[in-house]
């Protein structure tokens, strides 16, 4: 009996220690860590945005956002910088891992950080601006953009009490320092070797968190790591310029399949998306007017021909301004926003050899003997059905018709079909 009741009291002691545990555990912060190893476009801002909102929400300890990017696009950066400006919860940003950088927009991001971290053998800088759509700009434009990116970057290092002097030369001189010369120079906070370590060595550290002062706690945090979700990576892959090209070219070959052959009713459907999702990709990758507009030109070169005998003049000029609209689609200074050679002269050798085996089948297909109704009956044989003087019966493709003749032609003789008058046939003995 004594047994029985140890054990029920046994029992509900660890009933309500695993309660008490379970309740903990609800209660103990978590530090979200995000990964961003890619180029900064409007992809990746909505993701880090996204994810510093749900840090809100959830009242997260910190975020982390683990980045290793060559830099991207002027206004994505400026709207995850906003973001990181505003946040009410505090933004670590570390350059991981070793062999990562930080570079353009990227270090101007991490400048803006609450907290700042580099992994060793990491680097930071390299922030003068470019031209992202191709055109070349004057002296003075080119002054003016370099003026406004150097005071944006002065501004946010004054705010976060950094080197102002060096983020203004990372800007007009493009320089870069490692971790330890950043560590040095006031640029960033600490150097950690992997995550773990650097949740550890910002216990205790203060931030201002929008004119508060927060101390962080990172002890008895639960880490959690995000990955991009299916929407992200989709969306992230037709950020790639290489990726909206293709797209862009299997968009008009669908179009130009369904205006020379009407009613395909597929290829016109698997154009239409190609396009809009290339025309998304461009949109993103400030893709080139002109590059866009000669490589359509040189589907309309490639359709008029099918209508028009050049002897092959639009065939030509067609590959001309896909090749020249392929260069020119994409024309950054910076190697990630620019189209792979190997993939521009493979598909435009496609393209071209797809267009050209089309008009080639096209115009065979005008030039073959017809092979139905009246026109399809001349140049084929027969046999006379009666004597033909100058009028008679002959059979031929399967039926008989009345006949004439210039000559004689005997009943059983060999016959061709040299004219189609109505239902009467003129031919010649074989």
């Amino acid at each position: 009996m004594k047994n029985r009741i140890y054990i029920s009291f046994l029992l509900l002691f660890l009933t309500l220690a695993l309660i008490i545990v379970t309740d903990l555990s609800a209660y103990r912060k978590s530090i979200e860590v995000i990964k961003i190893n890619d180029p900064i476009t409007p992809v990746i801002a909505e993701y880090i945005i996204t994810a510093i909102d749900e840090a809100e929400e959830k009242s997260s300890e910190c975020i982390v956002i683990e980045i290793d990017t060559p830099g991207g696009l002027d206004l994505a950066m400026r709207d995850i910088i906003k973001k990181i400006m505003s946040a009410n919860v505090p933004v670590v940003v570390y350059v991981s891992p070793g062999g990562a950088r930080a570079a353009s927009a990227g270090a101007i991001i991490a400048l803006s950080a609450h907290i700042t971290a580099m992994a060793p053998g990491t680097n930071i800088g390299a922030a003068h601006p470019v031209n992202m759509g191709g055109e070349k700009m004057d002296e003075t434009m080119s002054k003016k953009v370099e003026n406004d990116a150097a005071a944006y970057a002065e501004s946010i290092a004054e705010k976060r009490n950094r080197n102002k002097e060096w983020a203004v030369k990372a800007v007009r001189e493009s320089a870069s320092v490692g971790e330890t010369e950043a560590l040095k120079m006031n640029i960033i906070d600490l150097i950690s070797p992997d995550i773990e370590s650097l949740i550890k060595d910002i216990n205790g550290m203060k931030v201002d968190l929008n004119g508060k002062k927060v101390e962080l706690v990172t002890e008895d945090t639960t880490i959690i790591y995000h990955k991009m979700g299916l929407r992200e990576n989709i969306l992230k892959a037709l950020s790639n310029p290489n990726i909206a090209y293709i797209l862009f070219l299997i968009g008009l070959a669908g179009l130009y399949f369904e205006l020379s052959n009407p009613g395909a009713v597929f290829p016109g459907v698997t154009g239409s998306l190609a396009l809009i999702l290339a025309f998304y990709s461009m949109q993103s990758l400030s893709a080139n007017y002109a590059g866009v507009l000669l490589i359509i030109l040189s589907s309309v070169f490639f359709l008029i021909e099918l209508k028009v005998t050049s002897y092959g003049l639009l065939t030509v000029g067609g590959v001309i301004a896909m090749t020249l609209g392929s260069l020119m689609l994409f024309d950054s200074p910076e190697p990630y926003l620019r189209l792979s050679y190997s993939v521009i002269f493979t598909m435009v050798a496609l393209m071209s050899s797809f267009f050209m085996i089309i008009v080639f089948l096209v115009i065979k297909s005008q030039a073959k003997r017809p092979k139905t109704g009246n026109e399809g009956l001349i140049n084929m044989c027969g046999e006379a059905s009666t004597d033909i003087l100058e009028s008679g019966k002959i059979f031929v493709h399967g039926e008989y018709w009345n006949a004439k003749s210039s000559t004689p032609v005997n009943k059983g003789d060999k016959i061709s079909v040299v004219k189609v008058e109505g239902m009467l046939l003129t031919i010649e003995k074989i």
